[in-house]
């Protein structure tokens, strides 16, 4: 695996050497599933490729289909769990996106009817001067 390590040859992706605390949700031989360290509504979570790729257009057509199938599953999950009203998925790809950790992961954030004042425009939120149309 590709991974990043420190000069003591300690791995430093907090995806690849997950904190013992951490929950799994749910797990694939070449995916998984936590909840979000900093969620922005309840449920907010990733599924992380086990290959430590920062690139999603680098993964193998077999990780893309296995991160597609995973977040299906997670959404049933949390649809059970948290009774969402909506989701937003999303993948922030490479630094330029707002990618902060350089392991792929998407995101499934669940969304309730009054989080926000005003959630038209969505997605194009990323860049606040372009979300009203």
């Amino acid at each position: 695996m590709n991974q990043e390590v420190n000069v003591a040859g300690e791995l430093t992706c907090p995806f690849c050497a997950l904190d013992e605390n951490t929950e799994i949700i749910i797990k694939t031989q070449l995916a998984y599933a936590i909840y979000d360290k900093f969620p922005v509504n309840p449920g907010h979570s990733l599924v992380i490729t086990r290959r430590h790729v920062k690139d999603y257009f680098e993964l193998t057509p077999e990780e893309q289909i296995a991160c597609w199938e995973l977040l299906n599953q997670l959404k049933r999950i949390l649809d059970l769990k948290y009774r969402p009203d909506a989701y937003n998925i999303g993948i922030n790809n490479l630094f330029a996106a707002g990618q902060t950790v350089p392991h792929m992961h998407i995101h499934l954030i669940p969304r309730y009817i009054g989080d926000v004042e005003r959630p038209h425009g969505g997605v194009r939120g990323v860049i606040p001067q372009h979300k009203e149309y």
